[in-house]
């Protein structure tokens, strides 16, 4: 096994309650999620409370979508915890947390992913590092972030 870390972080000239309700409802991530765009068929089920602990994601798409979840585990102001499960096109669970921190009229925001290579992925890790797999989807999501919390 081998552990790694994706992050990526960008200023939001938008207050952190605002930030905060982009993330901690999974009915917004449509209109700023790099992943939302990769299949227009993709299947979605929403479970739970519509938005902080226990809010629970779901989807099925094509082989580039794959299969997954997610559940917010955890969530206060300044962060929003989340259990990332991918069943397709390969078994994962990742630890994700969003952190919101006031900067004068803004936000920083920064996005974290972490986890562990397990079996046939760490050989995948040694050629392609995680960071290079999602870090660009981790800026395009940032950036699509912040046109929503500023619009």
């Amino acid at each position: 096994m081998s552990a790694f870390e994706v992050v990526r972080s960008t200023t939001v000239h938008a207050a952190p309650a605002r930030v905060h309700a982009l993330v901690d409802d999974f009915h917004a991530w449509p209109a700023w999620s790099p992943w939302e765009d990769v299949d227009p068929t993709m299947q979605r089920t929403y479970s739970g409370p519509a938005t902080g602990v226990g809010a629970h994601y779901a989807w099925s798409g094509n082989r580039k979508a794959g299969r997954g979840s997610m559940e917010i585990v955890s969530s206060t102001p300044e962060e929003i915890g989340i259990r990332l499960a991918f069943l397709k096109p390969w078994k994962a669970t990742n630890d994700v947390t969003f952190t919101m921190v006031p900067q004068g009229a803004g936000t920083e925001v920064t996005w974290r992913m972490t986890g562990e290579h397990k079996g046939f992925g760490v050989v995948v890790a040694k050629v392609v590092p995680m960071d290079r797999l999602v870090g660009k989807d981790f800026e395009t999501g940032l950036t699509r972030l912040k046109a929503a919390a500023e619009s």
